[in-house]
């Protein structure tokens, strides 16, 4: 009997794929996890019926969220990430050796488990390296309590339905401006230009109103919505648009590079609207 993993996009589109096997099925205090091997895509975690990421294309998306802002930032040497439960994101970040300080804040442990166990190829570092340190909270309530300390912090939250959406209102993005350095500034996955459109010109409408720069880029992730996802930058200083003031990655990368950082905020003209 051949066995099939569908997550519905939006109330029209469905995205279906062959699974192989179940590696893991279970439930938190927040939300239902699975780990499934697929035939196409590898290994893929799904919270609540939405995919998140997968042994296919996670490269393109962690390496995306975390170069662009970590490489516009001249020395970021204390990082926040928040979420990112499967550690691709603080493996990325950890790449940067001016990094110090790196805090992970995740507010279900279950997640952060299940994917050190099942998919130990995305935390190669997170839990022997000793700059990282992981605490098990709500990332909006540390938020609140952080004042001027980060230089970079990276959002790798999940979709903006149920505790998530709170990741994603003025609020949040006003305590985020708080908890940054003078010169600091943040990054957001920001969902998909074709299936939420009203979410990304609400969510550039309130950053634009905190912070002097405010930059929205693209990357192409085959197993995300529609297949290109947006990311939403605000910075109190920097700008990623000049491109001759970007530091150079001292490791090898898949998907970034200046060419590809320069290339993602270069939006098709229907995307660019969505700023305006």
């Amino acid at each position: 009997m051949e066995l099939w993993i569908t997550e519905q996009q939006n109330e029209h589109v469905n995205f279906t794929t062959r699974v192989k096997k179940t590696l893991f099925a279970g439930k938190s205090e927040y939300q239902d996890i699975s780990v499934i091997e697929t035939e196409y895509f590898g290994k893929m975690l799904i919270l609540d019926g939405v995919i998140q990421t997968t042994t296919f294309d996670e490269f393109i998306y962690h390496e995306m969220i975390v170069h662009v802002p970590m490489l516009t930032h001249p020395n970021p040497k204390k990082v926040l990430v928040i979420g990112g439960g499967d550690g691709g994101s603080v493996r990325e970040a950890t790449r940067h050796q001016c990094v110090e300080d790196l805090n992970w804040v995740d507010i279900d442990v279950k997640v952060v488990e299940t994917c050190r166990e099942y998919l130990p190829e995305w935390n190669t570092t997170s839990k022997e390296n000793p700059v990282v340190h992981l605490q098990i909270e709500d990332g909006i309530q540390h938020m609140k309590e952080s004042k001027g300390i980060y230089d970079v912090i990276i959002v790798d939250c999940s979709d903006p339905v149920g505790p998530g959406e709170k990741l994603f209102m003025y609020d949040f993005y006003k305590d985020i401006f708080h908890s940054l350095k003078v010169d600091g500034l943040f990054v957001q996955q920001t969902e998909s230009p074709f299936f939420h459109r009203d979410l990304i010109k609400r969510v550039q409408k309130d950053v634009k109103s905190l912070f002097p720069v405010t930059r929205l880029y693209t990357a192409n992730i085959p197993t995300y919505p529609s297949g290109l996802h947006c990311f939403t930058i605000g910075s109190k200083k920097y700008d990623p648009l000049n491109f001759n003031e970007l530091r150079n990655p001292d490791f090898e990368t898949r998907c970034y590079s200046k060419e590809a950082h320069q290339s993602s905020f270069l939006l098709p003209k229907y995307v660019k609207e969505l700023t305006e």
